[in-house]
């Protein structure tokens, strides 16, 4: 399955895409402003560039697992984004994915690099399924 991730942010979205076979995560880029005009275009000509099956979300819960603000403000963007696309799209806890990213580092942009690691941890779960 072919899937895109979002590291959501209203100044800068960090984009992963998974390979063919839905085994490797690879950090692709970040978008500046996605929940303006020229940012969900962005959006929307990767998921058919890469023939994407699913959109995941990252969902920055609180440590306690509840939605703060920024849950909130990701919650609205997906519901201004789903009239835009017939790309299902999933939440996944994102707690700790900037962090985890900032420690292992890579050429990528950091936000790239945690919707990287937010759609890897997504990808293991659902092969050791």
């Amino acid at each position: 399955m072919k899937v895109l991730a979002l590291d959501y942010g209203s100044a800068r979205t960090g984009v992963a895409v998974c390979d063919p076979s839905g085994t490797l995560a690879r950090p692709l880029e970040t978008i500046e402003r996605i929940g303006g005009k020229e940012g969900a275009a962005r959006l929307l000509t990767l998921l058919a560039e890469h023939e994407v099956e699913l959109l995941l979300v990252g969902l920055p819960l609180m440590p306690d697992g509840t939605h703060g603000d920024q849950a909130n403000a990701t919650m609205a963007f997906v519901g201004r984004l789903r009239p835009q696309t017939a790309v299902p799209i999933a939440f996944e806890d994102e707690r700790f994915t900037s962090a985890v990213a900032a420690v292992k580092g890579g050429e990528a942009g950091l936000d790239a690099r945690a919707a990287a690691e937010l759609l890897q941890g997504w990808l293991d779960r659902q092969g050791a399924a």
